[in-house]
């Protein structure tokens, strides 16, 4: 605002002062503006280039450090070094090209204003020999005209700063403008009392809508069943549960909780009803009793004790130094993967949800800890509704109803026993871990 009143003010200062004076503005004003915008386009592709350079280039190391085991393992620290001296080289040349010519702009137009105080000069010596203006009256103008054109300035020598941040600014609302989750349906009911009864419905999906990879699947899990998902790598075990959390909306079909179809109640309470473990742990940092807590607020440290010991973990977090007030590290990058597994096995414990997720649970201990959280966990899923993926088949042998997948279909279903007798694919599956 001060310097839209100081360009203003001055503009209507001069033009009092001496008409003829202030054509010279029509000189300069013109010549800056059209230099302004033609290296403004110049200069602000060379900042967003700079910006995506550094972007590339602290992500590769972000890499490098998540991956620092495999790089060494690997032997491949030189070639690692190679290339990332390829991103370096072209963040330093981006960054080069844009601060020379961002930097330019403030003296070039300041120059140009210079060519307008001389002018001024110029023209105020031939007005003033002619009687046309004072001594006084070219003095005054000068100085409006520098306060004219002070604002241009300091506009022209901050153009690399506001280049800078609108290219910073570009990359942030590009994240922003990711699509969304689809919101809750106004209205939309809340989950409470969960019995746990789970009805799939000629569900079809894809995460490309051009590929569908679960074909009209369908499936009712009564409250209190346990219901194991089995098929090779990339049947779509997964992509059930996803859908059954609502991580994605099924193109086709309808999916109910209680009689309760789940795109009509809120994503939270549908969530809610669930607990998860699955085969990628999530840890946070914080001590361990705060990330076995995580999911029940006020849980007391007797009923944390009581999970860790049911998840076979309790043993290990005494021999810590801190027991459970030891600070895991971000994604708990300090403890191993089976110590994580069953970490999230035992906030699940905590959590206590009518209905149940394990995705490969177990996928990451030792058969004898397996044999044990097992047990534990036939007490976390006594009454209620769970759904098992496994690759172990031994692990769901108990299972009220086991769901064969391959290709998005559900091929065999039935028990253990059924789909044993049926010698299909479920018995060449099984047969294939024992031969």
């Amino acid at each position: 605002m001060t310097s839209v009143v100081t360009v203003v003010g001055s503009l209507a200062m001069m033009i009092y002062i001496s008409p003829p004076l202030t054509l010279t503005m029509a000189v300069t004003i013109p010549l800056a503006t059209v230099y302004t915008k033609h290296m403004s386009g110049i200069t602000r592709p060379l900042f967003s280039r700079r910006s995506a350079a550094y972007g590339a280039m602290n992500g590769y190391v972000e890499e490098i450090f998540s991956g620092q085991k495999t790089v060494l393992a690997y032997a491949q620290e030189n070639t690692f070094l190679d290339h990332y001296e390829e991103y370096n080289q072209e963040a330093t040349e981006s960054f080069y090209k844009a601060n020379y010519y961002g930097m330019t702009m403030g003296p070039t137009v300041g120059s140009i204003n210079n060519l307008g105080l001389a002018l001024i000069g110029i023209l105020g010596s031939l007005l003033y020999m002619g009687g046309a203006v004072t001594l006084e009256h070219i003095s005054s103008f000068v100085l409006y005209s520098r306060k004219f054109s002070g604002p241009i300035n300091e506009i022209s020598n901050v153009t690399t700063q506001i280049f800078s941040a609108l290219s910073a600014a570009e990359r942030v609302f590009h994240i922003l403008d990711e699509t969304e989750e689809i919101p809750d349906k106004e209205n939309a009911a809340v989950l409470t009392d969960v019995r746990g009864d789970v009805k799939i419905q000629a569900v079809s999906f894809g995460y490309d809508p051009q590929k569908t990879i679960i074909h009209h699947f369908s499936l009712d899990a009564d409250a209190g069943k346990l219901i194991a998902i089995v098929g090779p790598t990339g049947a779509g075990k997964t992509t059930i549960i996803n859908l059954l959390m609502r991580f994605y909306d099924v193109d086709e079909g309808q999916i109910f909780v209680d009689q309760n179809e789940i795109r009509d109640v809120t994503r939270q309470s549908l969530r809610r009803a669930y607990a998860m473990v699955l085969q990628d742990t999530w840890l946070f940092n914080g001590t361990i009793y705060e990330n076995i807590a995580y999911g029940k607020e006020g849980a007391t440290r007797e009923e944390v004790i009581a999970v860790a010991k049911a998840a076979k973990i309790h043993h290990y977090i005494m021999q810590l130094p801190n027991g459970y007030d030891t600070i895991i590290g971000e994604d708990g990058g300090n403890i191993s993967k089976g110590q994580k597994q069953l970490l999230t096995i035992a906030r699940a414990m905590l959590y206590d949800a009518r209905m149940l997720i394990l995705d490969e649970a177990t996928s990451n201990v030792d058969t004898g800890t397996e044999r044990q959280i097992q047990a534990a966990m036939r007490k976390l899923m006594a009454d209620k509704t769970c759904f098992v993926i496994a690759h172990r088949l031994s692990t769901i042998q108990n299972a009220d109803r086991i769901l064969v997948v391959d290709q998005g279909n559900i091929v065999e279903q039935g028990t253990h026993s059924e789909l044993i007798a049926q010698k299909g694919f479920y018995y060449k599956l099984y047969a294939s871990q024992f031969e």
